[in-house]
């Protein structure tokens, strides 16, 4: 009867192990894949944002007006975001522990 817990609780802790490196490998994925696609985003937002700046510029007539209401509308947006940050972090929060639970 030893022998056979002994044995179960080899197998069990052999699932544990499996299973935590599966959570820790798709972790490590996903993690590494947000990261290249952060990056690539944050290139065409920085560009993207040039030129609209300079696009609003050039139809006011002065290209650091144009970039004070790009810097205005990102102002605003922070705003937004410092207002709704409890519900930004519990929303995240609930969708780890969803992934983590699979």
């Amino acid at each position: 009867m030893i022998d056979i817990i002994k044995d179960y609780t080899t197998k069990r802790l052999d699932l544990l192990k499996l299973q935590f490196t599966e959570k820790s490998s798709l972790s490590a994925g996903i993690i590494a894949f947000l990261s290249i696609v952060l990056i690539a985003f944050s290139f065409f937002i920085i560009l993207f944002n040039f030129g609209i700046a300079f696009l609003i510029g050039q139809a006011i007539g002065s290209v650091a007006y144009g970039f004070l209401i790009v810097a205005g509308f990102y102002f605003v947006l922070m705003i937004a975001v410092f207002l709704l940050k409890k519900k930004i972090v519990t929303v995240i929060a609930n969708q780890v522990i969803e992934f983590l639970k699979k």
